[in-house]
């Protein structure tokens, strides 16, 4: 059975808007602020996760992605060019920008639970997808990458109202300046 897993960039006051730079806000690129190594590789531990599952990822973040993984070759950006990429957009025409990615067709909830039942489904950034997959209450686990930042605005991981959630603490651990937190539901 597969899991819906969550990744996200974080700061400590749990803002995850614009961690790299490109929406161009004010207090954006926070993530960068310690260095590329500090989101370099697979600093989610998805490890073979990447060779069995799928990516679920909405137009923005796939813009963004495909502008940079297809031109990288080392062994991290190879699984990420390989897992299968399913693009959630209104807008979009078509995804050949970059390989293995596929427009999702039909309803978001619908898929994932469908996907969910076989193999891993991993929702990279796209903050409306999670809001939605949170509601239908389908993400199993959230891994954050938590950044010693305090921003005080900011779109945030948990902003839209809704049920109380119950977590449990899986594992936390340092990362270069960030801690790995990953949350299972319970």
């Amino acid at each position: 059975m597969g899991q819906v897993i969550a990744i996200q960039f974080i700061t400590l006051d749990g803002v995850i808007e614009d961690p790299d730079g490109s929406a161009g806000s004010p207090w954006g690129g926070w993530a960068f602020r310690y260095g590329p190594e500090a989101v370099a590789g697979d600093k989610f531990e998805l490890g073979e996760v990447l060779d069995t599952g799928v990516m679920l990822l909405g137009r923005v973040t796939w813009q963004l992605f495909s502008g940079i993984w297809p031109a990288r070759e080392d062994e991290f950006s190879q699984k990420m060019n390989a897992i299968p990429k399913l693009v959630a957009s209104r807008s979009l025409d078509d995804v050949e920008g970059w390989r293995n990615s596929t427009l999702l067709r039909g309803d978001l909830v619908d898929e994932v639970s469908k996907r969910g039942r076989s193999q891993d489904v991993v929702v990279a950034g796209s903050a409306s997808i999670v809001d939605a997959l949170r509601a239908a209450d389908l993400i199993d686990q959230y891994r954050l990458l938590v950044f010693p930042t305090v921003l005080g605005q900011g779109r945030r991981l948990f902003e839209q109202p809704g049920q109380p959630i119950g977590l449990n603490l899986a594992a936390a651990e340092r990362t270069g300046h960030a801690v790995r937190l990953v949350y299972d539901r319970v």
